[in-house]
Formats: structure tokens, sequence, C-alpha cells
């Protein structure tokens, strides 16, 4: 629970229940790839990632560089940067897409971070024997080990080290609206609803020609 300015005690809602509500919204909107809402749920998650604590601590600092910068496009032109593709489109027409810290790579190293994240939160309800130390494990080299360096590697192994077990994280997310079987089914719900948005996205960056890039 949260006090609001009132005195109130409001409730604080679990991440991934708000991410479910924020993706249902989608089901009546036409348009592909919503920047809003891969904002929206990106930032989410960025809170999601804090629970597991020290560990995390670059990739979320690299994802809300990333927020930052799609906010930053999105902001300067919302009727014409609402949806993903003009912010690649834009990019590519002007030659920046592969240079430096270009809204592109912003895009794709989220969409990254976010695969990541939601491969993370299937395997904590697949397996539930599973540590969490593993479960990180087997979600990055499914999603990002593929697109890191060396000196990225290195640096994901020595956070390794820092991950908290699996209990305590599992007791973070649920905050104190929940109990375990309504996480799972608030996980498994955003999980369907999401991936076919990480999907449209995906596309995109293909049809760019911009989903193989990598770090150092």
């Amino acid at each position: 629970m949260t006090r609001s300015k009132g005195g109130e005690m409001e409730k604080r809602w679990p991440e991934i229940r708000l991410a479910v509500k924020e993706l249902s919204l989608l089901q009546h909107e036409d348009q592909k790839a919503p920047t809003m809402a891969f904002l929206c749920v990106s930032k989410l998650l960025v809170n999601v990632l804090d629970e597991i604590g020290p560990t995390m601590v670059v990739l979320r600092e690299d994802m809300q560089r990333n927020i930052e910068r799609v906010e930053e496009i999105y902001l300067s032109n919302p009727s014409i940067f609402s949806s993903l593709e003009e912010v690649l489109q834009s990019d590519v027409d002007s030659g920046l897409a592969r240079k430096g810290d270009s809204f592109s790579k912003a895009v794709l190293w989220l969409a990254r971070s976010l695969n990541f994240s939601l491969a993370l939160l299937e395997q904590l309800v697949k397996d539930s024997d599973a540590s969490l130390a593993l479960v990180v494990e087997e979600a990055y080299q499914l999603t990002i080990k593929p697109w890191h360096g060396w000196i990225s590697r290195a640096a994901y192994k020595v956070a390794m080290k820092l991950i908290p077990e699996r209990e305590d994280f599992v007791a973070l997310l649920m905050k104190q609206e929940q109990d375990y079987d309504a996480l799972k089914s608030d996980i498994k719900e955003f999980v369907s609803l999401f991936k076919p948005l990480l999907d449209e996205i995906q596309a995109i960056l293909k049809k760019f020609r911009l989903d193989r890039l990598k770090s150092t």
C-alpha cells in the first residue's frame, strides 16, 4: 500500500497486472506496434527488473536510456511517431538507423530487453522448482546473449553472482494484493497479450534489416 496526498491508503498494484491492463486496451486498436503502449509496458517491466536487485542494474539502466530515446522522438511529434514503424522509417530515410545512438537502435535493444523479461517471467511460472539464477540464465541464453559482445557478456557474468532467492523475488512481484496463483495467472495473461506486440516489432525491425545488429 502507498499513502495518497490526502493521507488515505491506496493500492499499489503489481506491475504485471498493470501491464495486462495496458495491453488489454490494444485489443481495440487497429494500429500495429503503437509507440505509446511499447513505452508504457517498458516502464512497468523496468520496475520488475528492479525487484531482482543489483544483478539487473546494467540492463535496467540500458532499458531506461532506450525508453528515454524512444520517448524523445515520440514526444517530438506524437501524431507522426504514434507507430514504431514510423520511428524506424524516419531513421532509415535519414541514413541514421545503424549509427551511434540512433532511435532505431533504442527500439531494437529495448525490444530485446523486453523479450528477455518475457522469457524470464514465462520460465518463472513454467518451472516452479528452478532457482531464480537458473531462470535468469535460461532467459539470457535464449534472448540477449546471441547479440552481446564479449564485454557485455563479461558484465553479465559478474552480475549473476548477485541474484536473490526465487522466493524473495516472487514475494516482491506479488506486493500485498496477490497470492502466488493470482501472480501466475497474471503472468500467463501478460505473456499471451505481449507476445503479439513483440512479434510485430520484430517483423518491423526485420523489414528494415535492423534485427541482427550486435553490441560490443
